[in-house]
């Protein structure tokens, strides 16, 4: 009986507006599966690169360095200071202020870029202000591989191109690999690597790692359910107020 009321004459058009509204949300349920999916398989594969053991990028390798973001490394050599950069935009907690990326120098002629942790913006206008910071020496760095950013994020700032008369940037929004190994006088790995903070370390630069999101997506999997029980809610609600008004009119 309600659904040949749900169909009438009276009613078809708010049932068809119910059907519609339900069917957005049973639509928008599956996208957060689907969002569920590519999340899960993302954990799963960071994961199982984390539990990879360190792999020790001053021997030479096969390895696609491309493919192992987030994996745990080290590596040995010397760090150029005269063609380091500072990445903008940088916190520790509130304080702003920059990464450093010093370029570390292999013994194969190579070189890696070592984010060497977060500086203060003030006192730190010039790259000569950075040389306080020098490090001078063989040294053996302990870190995990990141990958640069080629391409701004919609709506934000983008690294300037270079004039005429340039010949390097000294501060960066992103690290971008492909423009950073041009102005770089020697060939440069693929991925930067980024220094494992230690809370020994108290004074800049200071080691700082985003915190990643390995949760698989269950945020994913309740907006999922929240979006099945909208439809099913809807479509209910709505069949019993048609039995409730049908009822008062019996009666």
């Amino acid at each position: 009986m309600i659904l040949k009321l749900m169909f009438s004459r009276r009613w078809w058009w708010a049932t068809l507006l119910i059907l519609i509204i339900a069917a957005v949300c049973i639509r928008l349920g599956f996208w957060q599966l689907s969002r569920l999916s590519e999340e899960s398989s993302f954990t799963n594969r960071i994961r199982a690169i984390q539990a990879m053991p360190p792999i020790d990028l001053s021997q030479p390798t096969t390895v696609d360095l491309t493919t192992m973001e987030y994996r745990a490394a080290t590596v040995t050599g010397t760090y150029d200071f005269q063609d380091q950069v500072a990445i903008r935009n940088q916190y520790n907690d509130v304080q702003p202020g920059y990464h450093l990326l010093t370029p570390l120098l292999l013994a194969d002629g190579k070189a890696v870029l070592v984010d060497r942790g977060w500086i203060p913006s003030d006192g730190n206008s010039t790259p000569a202000d950075w040389r306080k910071y020098d490090q001078p020496g063989q040294v053996t760095i302990r870190g995990i591989i990141r990958l640069g950013q080629t391409e701004s994020t919609p709506g934000s700032d983008a690294d300037p191109t270079l004039t005429p008369n340039q010949t390097r940037l000294d501060f960066w929004i992103y690290v971008n690999m492909d423009r950073l190994s041009k102005q770089i006088p020697y060939p440069l790995l693929p991925v930067y690597v980024q220094i494992v903070p230690n809370p020994s370390i108290t004074e800049p630069p200071i080691p700082i790692l985003e915190t990643l999101d390995l949760s698989g997506g269950s945020t994913n999997l309740n907006y999922a359910i929240q979006w099945f029980s909208f439809s099913i809610l809807f479509i209910a609600g709505y069949a019993y107020y048609l039995w409730r008004k049908e009822l008062r009119k019996k009666t």
